[in-house]
């Protein structure tokens, strides 16, 4: 029997969130709050394309506006003020055990997940667009994580960083490692294709500046281009044989048995926000969970996580 041809098309709410890149959950407040449109398959909620662009569309200011808005992400508009929503911005585990727990804390509050990378989280900071960002971002002039980042982009602006915890970063390469690598400078090879991750992410920072310390052009590595939205779809490139080696998270070589994890970098995974609003309850009470013993507990639980410096507050 045939399928109507808009069944063909539909889009379920988990395919829209990968698509925009937010969590499933914030898919059907959008749906509650009739700022994206859906229809009903029998008990199913479906998407068409249209929705999509007719969302992100209305995320836009119109003629006249956008030189404002330019290079801003659509789904981090400014229709959540804090005191209606608290967006927590980054793409870690790490931040699904912190948002669970402020809503334990605080059933009334609603938090907000975002899943961008850091770079554009930062700029939704500065925007007011996100309340709480995360940074692990690699500065190769300095060596140094961050602090050159909060400067750039949050430019006269006080912030509080927060540490969650140090991870590793390294090459997802196939079992075996057939092709023997091991360090940043078997990027050199003509025989490597690699996955890459999007532009904006830390991961995709930390490549790029070891790229330009080796003296190497991204165009000059096969599968460069080939933007992966997140560490898992960058392992999961390498498990199915479509690249030699991904750029990711040592958590994430964890969770797909059909590849090894080459380490080469230890990494600093910071939480962001502006200082103005470290008297303020919600933040006073995300710094009270993370520098909790049961939130440190858990994440060492769960493995890939340094958390000898949890909890440690630096200002700028």
């Amino acid at each position: 029997m045939n399928q109507p041809a808009k069944e063909l098309t539909a889009l379920t709410p988990q395919e829209v969130a990968d698509l925009l890149k937010i969590s499933k959950n914030l898919v059907y407040e959008l749906i509650k709050r009739k700022e994206l449109n859906g229809y009903r398959i029998g008990n199913k909620i479906r998407f068409d394309y249209s929705d999509i662009r007719a969302y992100l569309e209305s995320a836009k200011t119109g003629p006249g506006k956008a030189d404002k808005n330019a290079g801003r992400n659509p789904l981090l508009s400014e229709r959540e003020p804090v005191e209606n929503g608290f967006v927590l911005c980054g793409q870690d585990l790490a931040l699904d055990l912190l948002s669970r727990r402020l809503e334990e804390s605080r059933p009334s509050q609603r938090i907000l997940r975002s899943y961008i990378g850091s770079y554009n989280g930062l700029y939704g900071l500065y925007n007011n667009e996100v309340q709480l960002a995360t940074a692990h971002l690699w500065d190769g002039k300095t060596g140094t994580y961050n602090t050159t980042y909060l400067r750039s982009l949050l430019p006269g602006t006080a912030v509080v960083s927060v540490n969650l915890a140090y991870r590793m970063q390294g090459f997802y390469v196939q079992k075996g490692n057939p092709k023997n690598l091991c360090s940043w400078e078997d990027l050199k090879r003509s025989d490597i294709t690699i996955a890459n991750r999007e532009k904006g992410s830390g991961t995709r920072i930390l490549l790029d500046e070891h790229l330009r310390l080796l003296g190497l052009e991204g165009t000059q590595i096969k599968g460069y281009n080939r933007a992966c939205l997140t560490h898992l779809a960058a392992a999961g490139a390498v498990a199915r044989g479509g690249a030699d080696a991904a750029v990711g998270i040592e958590k994430t070589a964890m969770q797909v048995d059909s590849i090894e994890f080459v380490p080469l970098q230890k990494e600093r995974y910071d939480l962001v926000f502006k200082k103005e609003n470290l008297s303020k309850p919600l933040f006073r009470q995300t710094l009270e969970t993370v520098r909790s013993p049961e939130f440190r507990a858990e994440l060492q639980a769960i493995g890939g996580y340094d958390v000898s410096e949890t909890g440690m507050l630096t200002s700028g």
